[in-house]
């Protein structure tokens, strides 16, 4: 998908939420061992440029790092530098971290981090209320322009006002992802967690992204069964618990700092298909490479 970036793949479990990992499963499926962590070929793809000249992550994209593995991993401290190095490059690009080891924050931002970057948002994963409360604390004490919390797998309620009262809203939680499990295993997720949580988010005007039911999903007491993404990511926007927040407001400038007109910026470009996606509010766009799964 041209909105990811993985500078290295592999990761090891350290929390209930890695239990049925997608990354896990589908290394299983090609033989492979998802708990040895190595470089990837493709490390230094916001850099690359097309045959014109450009940039193939044009300015304003709104890029997620790491989806297979954690970018504070340990195995990966001798290659972090150089992803922060590639990052302090794009000022111009949008970048999403997310993680299950907010402990080591301190220990891996960059020496000139200051009070955060305008372009970088740190996220980190609460699938249940243990880890909201383990680890939204140590978010909020990191320094940094933009902050959001992902829900998935939502394998248990979480609130965002009981792990950190106050918390959501304008210099606190910008953004809240949820979605269910999937592949092996998978655990169920309740619509009435959904509910809850996205209630919290609109009394703070927060973007809530319900993005879709997972595998196993209660709702009202029934469980059902949905086989596919499609599927999944249809029934959470038909939910209609999406919900558009407080705009977040990232300041994007080229590398001499000057700021970057909205009109010079890229813009999503979505298909029919798109608006019955559950990710829609939080998506980059179609990258029309006629391999995602909503095609």
């Amino acid at each position: 998908m041209h909105d990811i970036w993985n500078p290295w793949h592999g990761c090891t479990r350290v929390s209930e939420g890695c239990d049925n990992c997608y990354m896990y499963y589908n290394d299983g499926r090609r033989g492979l061992d998802a708990s040895q962590i190595a470089r990837t070929k493709n490390f230094d793809y916001p850099l690359q440029r097309t045959r014109d000249g450009s940039y193939r992550i044009r300015p304003g994209e709104l890029i997620r790092i790491c989806m297979t593995s954690d970018f504070l991993v340990p195995e990966a401290d001798p290659w972090r530098e150089e992803a922060w190095d590639i990052i302090r490059e794009r000022p111009d690009v949008r970048f999403f971290i997310l993680t299950k080891r907010p402990e080591r924050f301190a220990a891996c931002l960059p020496a000139d981090w200051g009070d955060g970057w305008d372009n970088v948002m740190l996220n980190v994963t609460c699938e249940n209320q243990r880890r909201a409360n383990e680890r939204i604390p140590i978010l909020l004490a990191t320094p940094a322009k933009h902050r959001g919390i992902m829900c998935a797998p939502f394998i248990g309620p979480v609130s965002v006002e009981q792990a950190a009262p106050g918390s959501l809203g304008p210099h606190g939680i910008e953004q809240v992802i949820c979605g269910g499990e999937n592949y092996g295993g998978a655990r169920p997720c309740d619509f009435d967690w959904v509910r809850a949580l996205r209630s919290e988010c609109v009394a703070a005007h927060v973007t809530f992204a319900f993005i879709e039911t997972g595998s196993v999903f209660i709702k009202d007491g029934r469980t059902y069964h949905l086989r596919g993404k499609k599927l999944q990511s249809q029934q959470a926007w038909k939910s209609g618990m999406g919900y558009q927040g407080r705009p977040i407001a990232w300041h994007l400038t080229d590398r001499l700092g000057l700021e970057i007109p909205d009109r010079d910026l890229f813009q999503p470009v979505y298909h029919e298909q798109c608006a019955q996606c559950g990710s829609r509010l939080i998506c980059n766009g179609c990258g029309s490479c006629t391999t995602c799964w909503m095609r």
